[in-house]
């Protein structure tokens, strides 16, 4: 069975509060996950998951220098997430952080 590759784009991640960025609806699997700093000085990002009334974090407070980005999940590595998971994020500058996600939904077995 092919896998069905999607994608989530981010641009209005909040300081102060989580945005929630990709619910699972079933198991899936998170591939990429990438910030890029659009502000002119240095921001920290956060990501997490969130199940049931527990949060897991994938990176908090982590630094990202202007004009930079930071790749949290690469090189083949991925992070499964199953039915109603939240991946959440935050910064520590409103508007000054972009984030985009790739996964595969629905993962085949």
């Amino acid at each position: 069975m092919a896998q069905d590759f999607e994608a989530v784009y981010a641009n209005d991640i909040m300081s102060g509060s989580y945005t929630s960025i990709l619910t699972s609806n079933s198991d899936d699997a998170i591939i990429g996950l990438r910030f890029a700093n659009t502000h002119t000085g240095s921001v920290t990002v956060d990501a997490k998951i969130s199940r049931s009334s527990a949060d897991y974090f994938l990176i908090k407070d982590a630094p990202v220098p202007a004009g930079g980005s930071l790749e949290l999940v690469d090189g083949g590595s991925k992070i499964v997430i199953q039915n109603s998971d939240i991946l959440k994020v935050a910064t520590s500058r409103t508007g000054s952080v972009d984030c985009i996600v790739s996964y595969i939904d629905a993962i085949s077995t």
